[in-house]
């Protein structure tokens, strides 16, 4: 259009009139006549300004795309807790079907020996009073533990208590240096005292220097006086090695105790002793030994050769 006076005063016209509908729009509110237009224009060319936005507005699409990334992020965090939670669950269902094993085995002992027992909880390991091997039992005088009982679990001789709070109890383990027990050997009755040495087996000292013992031979304790601190016939461990006697009154044997020191969990209390010494009923049985492989005899019989023709 060529620019001419005509032109400009027409210019001047459209933009007085687009102000005067403007005017008009802003003043109607939704009640505008112009509303319904404004809906036409926006169904017409509402697609094509989202589609011309999408193809010409990159950094809008990154916002967006960053926006729903976060919400997958969101979503796969949340998922990783839950496989967290799950697992520690798993690990705790595995952790309490190890302690059910572990009281069942206890209570089987306790059943072999009739050991009236209460049951406890290790809940901390260290120093107590001086002695190097102890643990701290969640169990004490309100549940009727007393001090000088002998404490036990599945395996055997765990220790005996030496303190007692209200709710807890310390217990001196077998393995102590300090810690010594009287011991009778399975089946030949020789009587001995097995002494702690920390992580190594314990020593034990037969009363008989002549006493016949072989590597394997089983050990239970022996029984106190009036049942404290040891009740009788609690497993202790087998012999893996006899030392020369020497000539000496006594004989010293290394004994690996049944107990695993360092891994306890739930252990029993004797409360009540047995009424009758269970002697060696509370061992566990032997386990057998590879059977003799049978020996094949071939016997072989010579065929008679045939006699030669005259």
């Amino acid at each position: 259009m060529r620019d001419t006076r005509e032109s400009r005063l027409l210019l001047v016209l459209l933009v007085a009139v687009a102000f005067a509908l403007i005017t008009v729009d802003i003043r109607g509110g939704e009640q505008s006549p112009l509303d319904g237009v404004r809906h036409a224009a926006a169904s017409v060319f509402g697609p094509v300004e989202n589609g011309v936005a999408a193809a010409v507005d990159p950094v809008g699409n990154a916002v967006a795309a960053v926006r729903d990334s976060g919400e997958r992020h969101d979503r796969i965090s949340e998922l990783e807790r839950e496989n967290a939670t799950l697992k520690q669950r798993l690990g705790s269902d595995d952790r309490n079907r190890g302690r059910a094993r572990e009281l069942d085995a206890m209570l089987k002992t306790a059943g072999a020996g009739q050991y009236g027992i209460k049951g406890a909880q290790v809940i901390a390991i260290g120093a107590a009073q001086g002695f190097s091997w102890t643990v701290t039992i969640d169990a004490g005088s309100n549940d009727g533990i007393r001090r000088d009982m002998t404490v036990l679990n599945g395996d055997g001789l765990v220790g005996r208590v030496t303190t007692v709070a209200r709710s807890t109890a310390t217990v001196l383990l077998a393995n102590d240096p300090k810690f010594t027990v009287g011991t009778r050997m399975e089946k030949t009755g020789e009587l001995g005292f097995a002494n702690g040495q920390g992580d190594r087996s314990l020593r034990v000292e037969l009363l008989n220097g002549k006493a016949v013992v072989h590597e394997g031979d089983r050990l239970v304790t022996f029984g106190s006086s009036h049942d404290k601190p040891f009740v009788p016939g609690v497993p202790v461990g087998e012999v893996t090695r006899v030392d020369p006697s020497g000539g000496g009154l006594t004989r010293t044997l290394q004994v690996r105790p049944y107990v695993g020191y360092s891994k306890l969990d739930i252990v029993g209390v004797v409360v009540q002793a047995p009424r009758t010494d269970p002697r060696d009923t509370v061992l566990p049985p032997k386990p057998e030994g590879p059977r003799p492989t049978p020996t094949v005899t071939v016997t072989v019989t010579p065929t008679p050769s045939a006699k030669p023709e005259d």
